[in-house]
């Protein structure tokens, strides 16, 4: 039920990309405590031109992203804290996208808002 969404205008190899998702699951499961086997990460990067990102007035100063993580339940000051600068280490670390230059939203959804296999979690 967490949901990990990046956007971002840096080109990733596949093995890069696979790595950055693969990290960035065990990450969200492991701070909110929730099994892996339910975290989805989505990465859309600009491959093709068509993700276009602004960022401080200017889309020539650098990769960009912007991250929307969502769960049921987990989320909080506290663990949005700790996932923003963790999320934001492995963007710079993995994808070459500074911290400063990611913006992160943070969504706590009802378990009746979430559905999963044909069915809610609430």
């Amino acid at each position: 039920m967490p949901l990990v969404r990046i956007e971002t205008n840096q080109r990733l190899s596949a093995p890069k990309s696979r790595e950055l998702c693969e990290r960035l699951s065990r990450l969200t499961a492991e701070v909110l405590r929730k099994p892996e086997h339910y975290v989805q990460v989505i990465l859309h990067q600009n491959t093709d031109d068509h993700v276009h990102v602004l960022h401080g007035g200017s889309g020539q100063a650098g990769h960009a992203a912007f991250v929307d993580v969502r769960s049921i339940g987990g989320l909080g000051p506290q663990v949005n804290r700790t996932l923003a600068g963790r999320i934001c280490a492995l963007l710079t670390e993995v994808a070459d996208v500074p911290g400063e230059r990611v913006y992160l939203n943070f969504t706590d959804v009802p378990g009746a808002s979430w559905g999963h296999d044909g069915s809610t979690f609430g």
